[in-house]
């Protein structure tokens, strides 16, 4: 036996012998980066469907939320309509002030109409654009978000205006002609307040 010398090493070879180890090592030195590099690409086109993957789960997800909302702002809407009948009602004209449906100040007692100020579903917080009369009354309430809505068709009766509307802010519930003239006078005391759960929405 006797020893080689080359630039990579010393190798054992038989007398005459090809280099076995050194065109091994050799073969395996060209084959591991056209390996590395078809493993590169695999990672990236993973990494690119997880990424769409992610996309598509997380608009979906925030169109049902969306969805939600919408259907609570319709419950919390008609709940604000519903007291500026019964308001109107109990007495004829309009509340100067949100507040004034949560205890009547025109009568002796508690008179309410309202649980309580419902938070905007859109915006969060607890602020209403208030469509007034030209005596400063409210006769209507609407969303202050400029977001365009999902629903643009299939409303109920009472909110068939807002079929096609490009905001949210464009759903102004207000009390129609029928329920101004034609409703009947809420009790009075507490149970003047309407009934109803609003859904709920998943946060």
């Amino acid at each position: 036996m006797r020893r080689v010398k080359m630039n990579f090493g010393t190798v054992r070879t038989r007398a005459g012998g090809p280099l076995v180890a050194a065109g091994r090592r050799a073969q395996y030195s060209s084959a591991r980066p056209a390996e590395a590099g078809f493993t590169y690409i695999g990672v990236m086109v993973l990494t690119v469907i997880l990424g769409i993957s992610l996309t598509l789960v997380s608009d979906l997800w925030l169109t049902v939320q969306k969805r939600e909302k919408e259907k609570e702002l319709l419950f919390i809407g008609n709940e604000f309509r519903k007291a500026l009948v019964m308001y109107s009602a109990n007495g004829g004209g309009y509340p100067r002030r949100l507040e004034d449906l949560l205890r009547d100040p025109r009568v002796p007692g508690m008179r309410r109409y309202l649980r309580k100020i419902y938070r905007d579903p859109m915006t969060g917080g607890t602020e209403w654009g208030l469509v007034k009369s030209s005596d400063s009354a409210i006769t209507g309430v609407y969303s202050l978000s400029a977001q365009a809505p999902l629903k643009q068709a299939e409303f109920s009766f009472a909110d068939r205006d807002f079929s096609g509307k490009g905001k949210y802010s464009e759903w102004v519930f207000r009390p129609s002609l029928v329920q101004t003239t034609g409703g009947a006078a809420a009790p009075s005391g507490v149970g003047a307040i309407p009934t109803g759960t609003p859904p709920r929405v998943r946060r």
